[in-house]
């Protein structure tokens, strides 16, 4: 596995995991975001990023953010997200 496919890779699973909470648990919360290490599926050393925040207006929709970099390369990181609507559904 490539370097990007394992920061791909890691931060779909994080964006599932950061999915498993629904709307009406995230609106209590939102915006809010948290940065902690851990490992690849190829155990490369990285941080998580996770953010949840407005997608518009407050109260409404919620974007979700995953981001895995590798501690000294933020840019060179693997970004993903996701939206919860107000309804529940993901987009």
């Amino acid at each position: 596995m490539t370097r990007d496919e394992d920061l791909a890779a890691a931060a779909e699973d994080e964006l599932d995991r950061a999915l498993t909470l629904g709307w009406r648990e995230l609106v209590k919360v939102t915006p809010w975001g948290d940065t902690f290490e851990g490992f690849t599926p190829d155990g490369r050393d990285v941080c998580f990023e996770r953010a949840y925040m407005w997608e518009g207006a407050t109260g409404g929709d919620i974007r979700v953010e995953v981001t895995v970099y590798e501690p000294q390369a933020y840019e060179a990181g693997v970004r993903r997200m996701r939206t919860i609507t107000r309804d529940g559904n993901t987009a």
